[in-house]
């Protein structure tokens, strides 16, 4: 067993900074008091977050590692105040068995700063193989990079009716795409039309039926495609669907299925999201070569964003624009129940990963001081609040913005009924 470790600082629990001593034991918060007389602590100046989680991120390891590999993706995570990443099975070789499964995780051991789970990819046709291990389910209703439209029926699959995981739906139906790509896309507007959020409702019309109890549809692209009222699925939103349109001249780096869209309705996400309506921020990190973003018609989609996620969200606190409590929530909180891990909250129970920040310490993205391999961004000159601290399980990785810690990150197996 190791020697317990004491933090004290400003620690934001339950809705307020108070401070705070925390005990840590083997990664976990062992104990949490306002003060214990005698016991020698690491002070964290700043203001502490819990480490944020992104459940969506496509690192391309193993197999398209000239794009990303999950060294530089999960160093980029961490620089971002990511502790945890999930990671989706669209790898050129898609992750549909145990064999495949097993082959991309004994890839990738060893080699992440964050702690990290693994998708398999449920096609409608494979249930017998998928890994007892996979972290989570990611269904392609529709075709995207390195995928196809699965064919299943939402309805009534008994697979998805029983799956205790949660499943992760791309949610743009295969028939819509199909009908809509009647010409090339020239421009983002052209990607907007062809790829248009009539695919997106329909997928949600599909969703609805579905007797899966743990839900996310990914990526909402047009908040106005979500029904008022209650539905059986969690939502979940990027920053580029947020913050970007198809009015900005931004290219084929802002390229990306689903599609940013028109102005208006670039507007109405971000409101739903500042009016706590969401339920998951995710980045959809999806990084590709320069070479594959020459142009908008035969560029690949996908737009980086694991290291900006939540800089840009804390900047748009700093301003008075969002509520602390949502980005936590969203950002933190909210993915780990999904996930059924005890991570998100600064409680005792729970793994000691925090972030600090000072919101005052506002600057612009720089994409030449990003860490993907392929570090192009269309939120380059962006408004964002990089983290000073970051620790996963208690192990500082990142001091005063720089990395400090070698390759720890955890593996996170699914276990059925219980928290890991």
């Amino acid at each position: 067993m190791s020697e317990n470790t004491f933090f004290s600082g400003r620690f934001y629990r339950n809705g307020n900074f108070e401070e705070l001593l925390i005990e840590i034991q083997d990664g976990i918060i062992a104990d949490i008091s306002k003060f214990r007389k005698g016991v020698s602590s690491t002070r964290i100046e700043d203001a502490v977050l819990p480490g944020f989680m992104d459940i969506h991120v496509h690192f391309r390891d193993p197999g398209e590692t000239e794009k990303e590999d999950f060294t530089t993706g999960s160093m980029s995570a961490v620089y971002g105040g990511t502790t945890t990443v999930f990671d989706m099975p669209n790898n050129r070789i898609p992750i549909t068995d145990y064999n495949r499964y097993d082959e991309k995780k004994a890839a990738i051991k060893g080699r992440s700063y964050a702690d990290y789970g693994l998708y398999s990819m449920y096609t409608g046709k494979n249930s017998s193989v998928i890994s007892g291990e996979s972290s989570a389910l990611k269904i392609y209703m529709g075709g995207s990079t390195n995928s196809s439209g699965a064919d299943i029926d939402y309805e009534h699959d008994t697979f998805l009716g029983e799956n205790p995981r949660l499943v992760v739906l791309h949610g743009e139906m295969e028939d819509c795409l199909i009908t809509n790509s009647s010409f090339p896309a020239m421009t983002l507007k052209d990607h907007d039309m062809l790829r248009n959020s009539r695919c997106e409702a329909e997928a949600v019309t599909n969703i609805m039926k579905m007797k899966t109890k743990n839900i996310v549809m990914a990526h909402v692209s047009n908040w106005e495609n979500i029904p008022e009222g209650k539905i059986n699925f969690h939502t979940e939103m990027t920053p580029h669907h947020m913050l970007l349109n198809t009015g900005m001249n931004l290219g084929a780096w802002a390229k990306v299925n689903p599609p940013i869209r028109d102005r208006d309705t670039m507007e109405k996400n971000r409101q739903a999201y500042l009016d706590g309506k969401v339920d998951i921020l995710s980045s959809d990190h999806a990084p590709h070569t320069e070479y594959e973003k020459e142009s908008v018609e035969h560029g690949k989609s996908g737009i980086i964003g694991v290291e900006t996620r939540i800089p840009l969200m804390l900047a748009l606190v700093q301003k008075k624009i969002l509520p602390l409590e949502t980005l936590v929530q969203t950002g933190a909180t909210g993915p780990a129940e999904r996930m059924g891990i005890k991570k998100g909250k600064i409680e005792v129970g729970y793994a000691a990963d925090f972030c600090s920040v000072r919101l005052s310490s506002m600057k612009r993205i720089n994409q030449e001081r990003l860490h993907s391999k392929n570090p192009f961004s269309p939120f380059d000159g962006f408004d964002a609040v990089f983290p000073s601290n970051v620790y996963v399980g208690g192990i500082e990785v990142i001091s005063s913005g720089e990395l400090v810690e070698s390759r720890s990150g955890k593996y996170i197996p699914f276990i059925e009924g219980k928290n890991v």
